[in-house]
């Protein structure tokens, strides 16, 4: 019997042995996708928190006794705390300005004043602000049903960013419980990644490609979070102590602004016009002027000390991945963008720069390289 037939039509088996079990494969990790879709965006800000509180959690359970299981419970309570208090003080504050509106509409003292004079000597826009403002402050009926169309567009959208605000919280809060867990099991979480990381990319770089995800992942979360968290409390003190209407919700919105890469010069500018306005010009109005720029512009500074830190990859990298994954993936990709980013950066600069031996034998003449 010829062996060429033989030979030929085991390799066309094997050859679709192989094409069947891949097939197999990629069904089964379609289905597994599909199931785990809807707890994609909890496990992966779980992940994020787990990794960045970490170090933190090892301190604390260090002092409790190696206590680590009862230290992520303190530190999830204590994020809990943070998180609940201002949303209550938020919540309770707009419930109060709500229901204030309502008893105004109610009791029919509701009135719009009539514009000051000098309006409609505004330059372009004057004249016609000055009518509108004019008309609905003599028809009040008038003013409603004028803008009654755009308030129900506007309501709408507003009620729908309200709602993902609300999930986005409820996310946060399940996250923040699933990271104590995973920081409970670190030691084991942290082999797990490691074995990952080396079975995909060999035992020499899947050691270091573990380590750049987990100092990227804390890069950012210092470089962009903890300077957004910096310039609120700098901001909101100086909110506070010149007597700003809404610090809180103010300050918020810097943290807010911080988070997405927004200058935060969009909320501290209008606030120091309103604070001259108010108060006009003053030793105090001036350092609180330039107190506001400073930290509006100090993320600047700080961006540069902070977000590069402990990372084996350029800051450009690292800010580029956050500000791209911001882009395309919301928040989540703030954390996700440098990671994707930083590895694969990595993995190309090691493809291009070889190991050195490789390189020795590369460069070598080739009567070295005879045994």
């Amino acid at each position: 019997m010829d062996e060429k037939p033989l030979i030929a039509f085991n390799s066309s088996r094997a050859l679709l042995d192989v094409l069947i079990r891949a097939g197999l494969i990629a069904t089964l990790v379609l289905f597994c996708y599909d199931i785990f879709h809807p707890f994609l965006n909890v496990m992966l800000w779980a992940l994020i928190l787990a990794v960045t509180l970490y170090p933190l959690n090892r301190m604390l359970g260090a002092k409790l006794g190696q206590r680590y299981g009862w230290a992520a419970v303190i530190l999830v309570l204590l994020g809990l705390l943070i998180l609940m208090v201002p949303l209550s003080l938020l919540g309770a504050s707009v419930a109060d300005s709500v229901k204030g509106g309502m008893q105004v509409l109610e009791s029919g003292q509701f009135e719009i004043p009539p514009p000051p004079a000098n309006v409609e000597n505004w330059p372009l826009i004057g004249p016609p602000i000055f009518g509108i403002w004019q008309h609905a402050s003599q028809d009040l009926s008038w003013a409603f049903q004028e803008l009654a169309p755009h308030l129900k567009d506007w309501g709408k959208v507003m009620l729908h960013q309200a709602a993902g605000v609300g999930a986005g919280i409820v996310v946060f809060v399940v996250a923040l419980i699933v990271a104590g867990l995973i920081m409970t099991y670190g030691e084991s979480g942290h082999r797990t990644a490691v074995a990952v990381t080396t079975r995909i990319s060999g035992p020499v770089r899947g050691q270091q490609i573990a380590q750049l995800c987990t100092a990227t992942i804390r890069a950012v979360a210092q470089g962009v979070v903890g300077i957004a968290f910096i310039q609120m409390l700098l901001i909101g003190v100086a909110l506070v102590i010149m007597g700003v209407p809404a610090a809180g919700i103010l300050a918020l919105l810097v943290l807010l602004l911080g988070i997405t890469q927004l200058p935060v010069l969009l909320i501290t500018l209008p606030v120091v016009i309103f604070v001259f306005a108010q108060q006009g010009v003053s030793v105090a109005t001036v350092i609180f002027a330039v107190w506001m720029v400073v930290a509006g512009l100090s993320d600047n500074v700080l961006k540069p000390m902070l977000l590069g830190r402990g990372v084996a990859v350029p800051m450009p990298v690292v800010l580029i991945g956050a500000l791209g994954g911001m882009v395309t993936s919301g928040i989540i990709g703030l954390f996700t963008g440098p990671v994707i980013l930083a590895v694969g950066y990595a993995l190309f600069m090691g493809w291009v720069y070889q190991p050195d031996d490789v390189t020795q034998v590369l460069e070598s003449p080739p009567e070295e390289n005879l045994p």
